[in-house]
């Protein structure tokens, strides 16, 4: 049976390639995206799919109660009712919920909270459908050298980002146990790949070797981080959706545990061949600065669970992955240009910067 869905927050990163993903696995399914286009969210990540009559996007904002309601229900104004939701849509990026958490609170807990509330008022009793709450292992705090966050992990947020993701996830788990509502959380490790803003640490890092600026390196970079290919994590959400049982948590990891100083370097010696820099290394590039505040150690993720249970596992190790993702870039760097520009930086320091010292 074709299914209808609703992506939000499907504009940014892991939301558009997921929608891309899923209508290659399901052709015949509908997608709703629904997506305010803050600066990390761009309909330029889904120009192919402007034609697909199985495609119909949405401007808007998830704290819109109206526009929630509207489009769950059996009479919404732009397609057939969803009969799953994928909740992407958030404010992501650490540094800058430690500049100014407010949007954060916003969209990451009252939005989540306006979607459940809809899915309450119009989704009880049904058990045809289901949400998919995507968060991150951040909301687990810091590891230390050994061990790694399983989905029994104490949740111990050291950031307002994390403190904004782990209070939605609690929500998510308050619906479930208060109403019986078709909710399912996962949990991923950081993400890479194609369409990523370059604010995170590897397409940021991508864009300054290639346009020779400073590669900027918090402490002494020995904070580790397991990386995701985000076609994996995909590939892991539309299992959780088909398979995952309702009221579960899930994590999502990549075995590919890296210091961030080692990733760095690893960029600069694929790059250099690449662009054929003779005389030039990249790594002179890099500037050591004071680290971020707060900023945890180490994250790992145990995903034997969703591996077991769902027959997931990643098909990406890292060393396939940053090749393809550093190609994807060279390939694409009039995107690359775009998100760098001075529009969408002007839009960056009018919402995201007012209360940076």
């Amino acid at each position: 049976m074709n299914k209808t869905i609703l992506v939000t927050g499907g504009a940014g990163f892991i939301g558009s390639n997921f929608i891309k993903n899923y209508l290659q696995n399901n052709p015949h399914h509908q997608v709703i995206n629904l997506d305010k286009l803050t600066y990390a969210g761009n309909l330029a990540n889904l120009t192919e799919l402007e034609a697909n009559p199985q495609y119909t996007f949405i401007k808007g904002d998830i704290c819109d109660r109206d526009l929630i309601e509207n489009i769950l229900s059996a009479k919404n104004a732009y397609n057939a009712p969803p009969d799953y939701i994928i909740h992407f849509a958030a404010e992501s990026h650490v540094d800058r919920s430690i500049h100014d958490s407010s949007e954060f609170i916003q969209t990451n807990i009252i939005g989540t909270q306006v979607i459940l509330d809809a899915v309450r008022k119009l989704w009880t009793g049904d058990k045809n459908k289901r949400m998919v709450h995507v968060s991150t292992d951040e909301v687990y705090g810091s590891l230390p050298a050994e061990g790694l966050f399983s989905e029994n992990s104490l949740i111990k947020p050291n950031s307002p980002y994390s403190a904004s993701k782990a209070s939605s996830d609690l929500l998510v788990r308050a619906y479930f146990k208060t109403y019986g509502l078709p909710l399912i959380t996962t949990r991923c490790s950081n993400n890479y790949g194609p369409y990523q803003f370059p604010e995170k640490l590897i397409p940021l890092i991508i864009n300054n070797i290639i346009k020779r600026k400073k590669l900027p390196v918090y402490g002494q970079g020995s904070n580790v981080r397991d990386w995701l290919y985000v076609t994996d994590h995909c590939n892991a959400i539309e299992a959780v959706l088909n398979k995952g049982i309702i009221g579960e948590v899930y994590n999502i990891g990549g075995n590919n545990e890296w210091k961030n100083i080692d990733i760095v370097k690893r960029i600069c010696s694929i790059l250099d061949k690449k662009l054929g820099q003779s005389g030039f290394k990249s790594e002179s590039l890099i500037e050591y600065v004071s680290d971020r505040l707060g900023h945890d150690l180490r994250y790992a993720i145990d995903a034997s669970k969703i591996k077991e249970q769902l027959g997931w596992k990643p098909q990406y190790v890292f060393e396939d992955g940053i090749e393809k993702t550093i190609d994807w870039y060279l390939d694409n760097m009039d995107w690359l240009d775009d998100v760098t520009s001075g529009e969408y930086q002007a839009y960056y320091q009018k919402h995201y910067t007012k209360n940076k010292t």
